[in-house]
């Protein structure tokens, strides 16, 4: 493959996984340059200025992990979002131009069928059929804010439970190590060992 170079990608064009979705639904389609600020501008926009009660956002292969993103941030800005998330695979089209042809040969292409993973995830205001596959509910709001602090007010950014006080018996005891007189008569020597 060294002598081919990719020259186009299209991705299989699929009807999103969600029954009864409003015609007019945003549909937040992320790429794998997309840069996660102009993602998340955009759909909070239609979110909260045009007032949508619901948004999908969907990736495949590289783009998967920055649509997870994106849901997270949306529902953490927001909260009380239903959640619906559908897996599947697509096809990607990949066509690869050979570098290395003689004057008179004819161009050669490769045409890579690649079967890719694919994400659409669901996010509504308005409650959504528990039953279904994917569902997630909104989370509690008793719990972590969006300041990061728990219902008493102390900050719990970056702590995953509250460490035990110290204790005596847990702490490294010292060991003295005799060494026994050495054949040429250089005495004793004490050294220490750390358990």
């Amino acid at each position: 493959m060294e002598n081919f170079r990719k020259v186009r990608t299209s991705e299989e064009e699929m009807p999103l996984p969600f029954p009864d979705l409003p015609p007019d639904v945003v549909e937040m389609k992320v790429k794998e340059g997309s840069k996660i600020r102009n993602l998340m501008n955009f759909a909070m926009a239609q979110m909260e200025l045009k007032g949508s009660r619901q948004i999908v956002f969907s990736g495949c292969g590289r783009a998967v992990t920055k649509t997870i993103t994106c849901v997270e941030i949306m529902k953490r800005k927001l909260g009380g979002l239903h959640q619906v998330t559908k897996v599947r695979y697509k096809t990607v089209l990949e066509v690869w131009e050979n570098q290395n042809l003689l004057p008179d040969s004819p161009a050669q292409n490769l045409t890579v069928h690649k079967n890719v993973p694919s994400i659409c995830i669901l996010l509504s205001r308005d409650p959504l059929d528990p039953n279904q596959t994917g569902y997630q509910p909104p989370e509690p709001q008793g719990g972590l804010g969006e300041a990061g602090r728990d219902a008493s007010g102390s900050s719990t950014k970056g702590l995953k439970r509250p460490l035990p006080p110290p204790r005596e018996e847990l702490l490294p005891k010292k060991l003295q190590v005799q060494v026994a007189d050495s054949p040429r008569g250089s005495g004793t020597t004490a050294g220490q060992l750390d358990h």
